[in-house]
């Protein structure tokens, strides 16, 4: 057996290769690897794997936000991952990062020293705040951990609970991951569509398309998207308002082009003003028998109470039926203290799967 006291733990860049099949695409695709074997333990389903082609794209385009990754070896052997990502707008006070360690060594060293890495570059690109969201399995029996929100719990026995907050985190949101069985009967979407459709009246007008946006609703879509940070309930966390015109629009339907997305949104318009009011987007890669991921859903401020949040998300899984037969179900995240998104998705037939724990540390 090896002696880890005895064995060099090393932290380095991550280097991003052009292409999966560059002869030094190794250490990327190992990245990716231990990404997806962590979720899957931390979470218990393959929901949220991630791809390589698509993760690369990303990594690419650096526009709107910065990445940079960190891997950790211990002779010859990549323990884990850390990726920091950053909002390019200039007066962006955050950072997030994912932190992976390969189930199997888990520590060993690695999490702290990559840690260290993800604060340091962090207070280098001039963020004092950094948050990372962990996934937990549903809790059976054992201790709570209650966010500052009140609203919801993670396991406090958790490994990466314990790691957290051993190092300075405080947990400010707790997330609910659901899923939708795509498979099985859709009248129970289709009776809510329709009574919510009579309940918003002729003011309010139903609008899909698959992306790209058409180009009349890029610059409504930037705005509904800009209000994310403010109208969506954030617990403790910070969130930086966010620059979106139709430009950046564009932008972001050209990357999830290039990383083969198929991408619905269903939108409510409000036909007095043209204004985009609501928006639910779903997307899936390019496996389209793997499960489809709920994105963003938001109903700003102003147009609420009256049932266009439950549009946008029936509208697109019943058009979602059509386009997508293959997929099994579709997952999404809500905050807990979001009890009116959540009474929607439970009332359609949304089911808890997993959770997802938001921290946050102010470094010195």
């Amino acid at each position: 057996m090896t002696d880890l006291s005895l064995s060099q733990l090393t932290i380095g860049r991550l280097a991003i290769p052009e292409s999966l099949d560059a002869p030094d695409a190794g250490p990327f695709l190992d990245f990716i690897r231990i990404a997806n074997a962590a979720c899957r333990h931390d979470a218990g389903h393959s929901d949220l794997d991630y791809e390589p082609h698509e993760a690369l794209v990303s990594w690419h385009d650096q526009v709107d936000w910065g990445h940079v990754g960190f891997l950790a070896e211990r002779d010859g052997v990549v323990l884990g991952g850390a990726e920091l990502s950053y909002q390019k707008e200039e007066d962006a006070e955050s950072a997030e990062f994912e932190l992976w360690i390969d189930p199997d060594h888990w520590g060993e060293g690695a999490e702290e020293a990559l840690l260290a890495a993800i604060e340091a570059e962090a207070l280098a690109i001039g963020r004092r705040t950094i948050q990372i969201f962990t996934f937990h399995r549903p809790a059976d029996g054992g201790r709570p951990l209650v966010p500052s929100t009140g609203w919801g719990s993670i396991p406090a026995d958790d490994r990466q609970t314990v790691f957290h907050l051993d190092n300075g985190f405080t947990l400010e949101q707790v997330e609910r991951t659901s899923a939708f069985d795509l498979q099985g009967s859709f009248d129970v979407v289709e009776r809510m569509l329709q009574d919510a459709l009579e309940k918003a009246g002729p003011d309010y007008r139903p609008v899909v398309w698959t992306s790209p946006t058409p180009e009349q609703y890029r610059e409504g879509l930037a705005y509904a998207i800009s209000r994310m940070a403010t109208d969506a309930p954030q617990g403790g966390l910070v969130v930086d308002e966010q620059k979106w015109d139709a430009d950046r629009v564009r932008r972001r339907d050209e990357r999830l082009q290039a990383q083969r997305y198929t991408v619905s949104v269903a939108c409510v318009e409000h036909v007095p003003t043209g204004r985009i009011a609501a928006y639910n987007e779903i997307a899936i890669q390019s496996d389209h028998t793997a499960a489809t991921l709920q994105w963003g859903t938001l109903v700003l401020k102003e147009h609420r109470g009256r049932s266009l949040g439950t549009i946008v998300k029936c509208a697109n899984l019943l058009r979602w039926r059509e386009l997508v037969p293959e997929s099994p179900r579709v997952t999404t995240f809500n905050a807990e203290e979001n009890r009116h998104m959540l009474d929607i998705n439970e009332a359609i037939g949304f089911t808890p799967v997993s959770y997802a724990g938001a921290w946050k540390k102010v470094l010195d």
